[in-house]
């Protein structure tokens, strides 16, 4: 279980959050120093408490194999970024983002990993219904684990039978890890929301593939794909 359980808890009670990052892989990289990337945005929020805006980096790195003693002053492997990447819709959209990992949204729902998880998410209705996704943008990204293209596709499927879909202004979806399943997700995202309309945005630089921004959940953003940036306008 990651934290995506606890923003939607405190978007419940109305409380705004950010989105990442995490202490050990971030801020402890065993590399020599933070990903440029990802210190950027750190340092914007330890120092104004928000950020303003959002790009794509300019690369994205392997996941590391091995955390071991060794390990440590290597840097991981990069490749070049390609930025964001229009799947469907009109490229300008706005709302509030809200969101997580996609995974753990399908243990709402599903109780194959927790038994008790959806009764619980039911009773206390803490997945968000249908009318409160309304002015928000859904924030998707996948974990380590590095889901099938058959638990994405039931994962959406379930999203899409909460009405999620015909709520939100637009979809933003992280990179997934070492662009595992990349093309499957893109297919799957078209075909299971079957809303032509609706922007979805692939490849953004936030949730567990590195390196990651600082996603403030609860502040009007505005995105524009064409100019590849995300503007937080509260």
């Amino acid at each position: 279980m990651d934290t995506t359980i606890n923003h939607l808890m405190l978007h419940k009670v109305g409380l705004n959050t950010f989105y990442g990052q995490v202490f050990l892989p971030d801020i402890c990289e065993l590399s020599q120093e933070m990903h440029p990337y990802t210190r950027k945005y750190f340092e914007e929020l330890i120092s104004t408490g928000t950020i303003k805006e959002i790009a794509p980096s300019d690369v994205w790195y392997e996941e590391r194999k091995s955390f071991a003693p060794d390990q440590v002053g290597k840097p991981l492997i990069a490749h070049p970024n390609y930025g964001f990447e229009l799947l469907q819709g009109y490229p300008v959209f706005s709302g509030k983002i809200l969101g997580g990992c996609i995974d753990s949204m399908y243990d709402f729902f599903n109780g194959e990993r927790y038994e008790d998880m959806p009764i619980l998410c039911e009773k206390y209705h803490l997945f968000p219904d249908a009318e409160d996704w309304k002015g928000h943008i859904l924030l998707l990204e996948s974990s380590e684990e590095k889901p099938s293209p058959e638990k994405y596709r039931q994962s959406l499927e379930y999203l899409k039978e909460r009405g999620v879909f015909e709520a939100v202004s637009g979809v933003l979806v992280g990179k997934p890890m070492d662009e595992t399943y990349a093309q499957e997700y893109r297919q799957l995202l078209i075909q299971i929301i079957n809303k032509p309309d609706l922007p979805v945005v692939f490849n953004l630089n936030f949730g567990h593939s590195m390196p990651r921004c600082i996603i403030p959940f609860g502040i009007e953003a505005v995105v524009d794909v064409e100019a590849q940036i995300i503007r937080f306008t509260d």
